[in-house]
C-alpha cells in the first residue's frame, strides 16, 4: 500500500503535522480547493481532505498550491531515489527534464517501453502521467526563476520549457491562483528589496534564502540564482560535504568560504554551483549559462546530496542491530553523498583503485587538464568541466600514469560508456548495470559496489570488502571477513549503503569532517 492510500496514516501525519511527510503524499481540501503538504499550519477538518500521491495529480484533480505551505517547494518522494523499478526510473528522468527536452516519445524510448505503458503505470502508480507530471516541475521551475531573476516574462516562459506565453500564463494561474506579475510582486514585497526589475535573493524551493554572501561568493554573481534546498530531519552533513570535499578533484570541485562549489555539465551547457549546509536547509547558489537547465541542476544537486532520503526510516532499520545502534544515535540522519554525473564517478572510481585519496585526486586532476572543456569562474578556482566519456574514449591510452592493466580497465570503461552500451544514469536498470560492470575488465566488487552506491544511487549497496569497513566492523564486535560480515549486514537491508556512511565514520579521515570553514 502507498502512504496516499492509507488515509489513517495519513490523517495522523496531518494532525502531528509531520514535516516528515512531506513530500510522501499531498493532502487536498475539496472546501478550498486547494492542496497543501502534510505539515501545513492550517487546520481543515478530515472529512473534507482527499490524499494524492504527488502536486501533478492534485494540480490534474482541479486543486491548486496552498499560498502559506507551498507544497510543491517540499522535499521529493523518498520512493523514487531508492527503487529500480519503471516508476522510479521514470520519475528521475521527468525530474530531470527529459520529458520537456525530448517529449514523451524520449522517455519511453530511454526505458525501452512504449509511450502508452508508460502513460499506464504512471497513472496508476502516481495519479497523473508523464505531460502532468512535466507541467507540474514546469510551474515550480517558472516559480523559482519569476521569484529570484529579473527575466522578463517571455525569457522566463522560454526558460522554464513552456511552448507559449500563453501556456506558461494558464499554468501559473491555475497551479498558484496567482499570475506571474503578481508571484514576482509578491517576492519583492516579503523580502522587501528593489523593483519589479530587480531581482529578489528568494528561494524558489522555500521561502527564503541567505545567500552565499562572501567576497569571492557574490550574489551579483552574473546569472547566478541563490535557492534554499529543503531536507527531510535530522540531517548530518559531516560525511556528506566531508566526503565531497576530500575527493575534490582539482579544477572541477573546491572548498571556499564554507560551501561546496563544483561545475555541472548540463544538456544546454553548463553551471557552477555552490552548496552550503545550514540546520533547516541547504543554501544553494546557482550560475546558469542556460536557464533552461535550473531544473536540471537543482535536481543534481539534490540527487548527490540525498536531500530526498528518509532518514528516520533508514536510521530505524539499522538501530535494529545493536552493534549498529550506538553510531546512528549519535549522530542520525547520514545521507550518501552521490554524484552529479554518474560517468564521471564511474571513471574517478576506476582512479582510485588501490590508490590514496589523494593520488587519485591526482590523477584525476591530470584528465581535467588534459580533457576536460575550460569555464570561466571570476569568483573562485573552478576551471573546467570533467571530460566526457566520448573525448576520453579517444585518448592515448600511454597518457594514463598507471600501470597497464588498469590503463586497460580505463580504456574499456569509457567505450562502454561512449558507445552507450553502459548506462549509469538516473533512467537506468540497477540490475542490468550491476551486471555490465562485473563484466568489464578490471572491475570487483570494491569497484561496481561504490559505482552502484554513488553513481546507480543504490541504497543498497554493501563494499564488504573495504579495508575501511572491514577495520570498523572489526572494533564494533562485527564480523570481519567480507563473507561473514555480509552475512551480517543482512540486518541493515534495504539501507547498507547508508550503514557503509556510518562505519565510515568511525575512522580518523577527512572523509568523515565537516571542513574548516575558511579552508580553501
Amino acid at each position: 500500500m502507498h502512504m496516499h492510500d492509507d488515509t489513517e496514516a495519513c490523517e495522523r501525519a496531518i494532525r502531528s503535522r509531520d514535516a516528515r511527510f512531506d513530500g510522501w503524499f499531498i493532502c487536498a481540501v475539496v472546501t478550498t480547493g486547494i492542496y497543501c503538504r502534510p505539515s501545513c499550519p492550517a487546520r481543515p477538518h478530515l472529512k473534507n481532505l482527499r490524499f494524492y500521491p504527488s502536486a501533478a495529480a492534485a494540480q490534474q484533480a482541479g486543486f491548486r498550491a496552498c499560498k502559506r505551505c507551498r507544497p510543491d517547494a517540499s522535499p521529493g518522494s523518498p520512493e523514487w531515489n531508492v527503487r529500480s523499478d519503471l516508476i522510479a526510473r521514470a520519475m528521475r528522468l521527468i525530474g530531470d527534464g527529459v520529458v520537456d527536452r525530448e517529449g514523451v516519445t524520449g522517455l519511453a524510448s530511454r526505458l525501452g517501453y512504449s509511450v502508452r505503458q508508460i502513460q499506464r503505470e504512471l497513472t496508476a502508480e502516481v495519479g497523473a502521467g508523464p505531460l502532468a507530471l512535466a507541467r507540474a516541475q514546469r510551474a515550480q521551475t517558472a516559480r523559482v526563476l519569476i521569484e529570484t531573476s529579473a527575466l522578463p516574462m517571455s525569457d522566463v516562459a522560454f526558460a522554464a520549457g513552456f511552448a507559449s506565453i500563453r501556456a506558461f500564463n494558464d499554468t501559473v494561474q491555475d497551479v498558484f491562483a496567482l499570475s506571474p506579475t503578481a508571484l514576482r510582486v509578491g517576492a519583492i514585497r516579503r523580502t522587501g528589496k528593489g523593483s519589479t526589475r530587480g531581482a529578489p535573493n528568494l528561494s524558489g524551493l522555500d521561502l527564503a534564502a541567505p545567500d552565499l554572501s562572501a567576497p569571492d561568493l557574490s550574489a551579483a554573481t552574473a546569472g547566478a540564482m541563490s535557492l534554499r534546498l529543503p531536507f527531510r530531519k535530522p540531517f548530518c552533513p559531516d560525511n556528506l560535504f566531508g566526503h565531497l570535499v576530500a575527493t575534490a578533484v582539482p579544477g572541477v570541485e573546491e572548498w571556499r568560504a564554507g560551501a561546496y562549489r563544483r561545475t555541472i555539465r548540463l544538456p544546454h551547457g553548463h553551471a557552477v554551483v555552490a552548496l552550503k549546509p545550514t540546520p533547516d536547509h541547504v543554501a544553494c547558489q546557482i550560475s546558469l549559462t542556460d536557464q533552461r537547465d535550473l531544473a536540471s541542476a537543482i535536481s543534481r544537486c539534490r540527487w548527490m546530496l540525498d536531500l530526498d532520503s528518509d532518514p528516520v526510516a533508514v536510521d530505524a532499520v539499522l538501530s535494529q542491530d545493536p552493534l549498529m545502534a550506538k553510531l546512528v544515535a549519535g549522530t542520525p540522519g547520514r545521507r550518501v553523498p552521490r554524484t552529479v554525473d554518474p560517468d564521471e564517478f564511474a571513471v574517478r572510481a576506476v582512479l582510485g583503485q588501490q590508490v590514496s585519496t589523494a593520488a587519485a585526486r591526482t590523477h584525476a586532476g591530470r584528465l581535467v587538464r588534459a580533457y576536460g572543456d575550460p569555464v570561466p569562474d571570476p569568483h573562485g578556482g573552478l576551471t573546467h568541466l570533467f571530460p566526457t566519456p566520448q573525448v576520453l574514449a579517444a585518448m592515448d591510452p600511454a597518457d594514463l600514469a598507471m600501470p597497464q592493466s588498469r590503463r586497460r580497465t580505463m580504456m574499456g570503461l569509457v567505450e562502454e560508456l561512449a558507445q552507450g552500451r553502459l548506462d549509469l544514469g538516473l533512467g537506468a536498470d540497477w540490475r542490468e548495470a550491476r551486471s555490465k560492470l562485473n563484466g568489464l575488465h578490471g572491475f570487483g566488487p570494491w569497484t561496481v559496489e561504490s559505482i552502484a552506491m554513488r553513481s546507480l544511487g543504490d541504497p543498497d549497496a554493501f563494499l564488504a570488502g573495504d579495508l575501511g569497513i572491514r577495520l570498523a566492523a572489526e572494533h564494533l564486535g562485527m564480523p570481519g571477513t567480507p563473507r561473514t560480515l555480509t552475512a551480517h549486514s543482512q540486518l541493515w537491508r534495504p539501507w547498507r549503503s547508508y550503514a557503509v556512511q556510518y562505519l565510515w565514520a568511525t575512522g580518523d579521515h577527512p572523509i568523515n569532517r565537516m571542513p574548516d570553514e575558511e579552508a580553501a
